[in-house]
């Protein structure tokens, strides 16, 4: 499986070619509960990092979903749309949330890897 970073906002990355896949962790999905909706960005839009660009609501509350890196949003997965339960079922497999095209494609290397995020989470408990 290809390398996977991670924010401190619970977002995961997953590099694809010249494109980075972004969801949200496990950690977040449990946090939020059953996903009812998302909202999901226009694809074409420039966000930059650190923007919010997507709303996951499930039973107990509505989040935003940030950009972790700067650049264009290329596709987004339309499936979400017809079965927000991805998100739970399959938070970084089905449940991806929209693909960027990064501006600065080293932003990736910038990103928590598993170790870090593990003691964040650790540490938020």
């Amino acid at each position: 499986m290809p390398e996977m970073r991670f924010t401190k906002d619970h977002e995961w990355v997953r590099q694809d070619g010249d494109t980075v896949v972004i969801g949200i962790t496990d950690h977040a999905q449990n946090a939020l509960g059953d996903v009812v909706f998302v909202d999901l960005p226009e694809i074409g839009r420039e966000v930059a990092e650190g923007e919010a660009c997507a709303v996951v609501e499930s039973v107990k509350a509505a989040s935003d979903v940030y950009a972790p890196i700067a650049g264009k949003v290329v596709e987004v997965n339309a499936g979400l749309t017809e079965s927000p339960a991805l998100i739970n079922s399959a938070p970084t497999g089905e449940g991806w949330f929209f693909r960027i095209e990064p501006k600065d494609p080293a932003a990736f290397a910038a990103l928590l890897d598993e170790t870090a995020y593990a003691a964040l989470v650790e540490s938020e408990a």
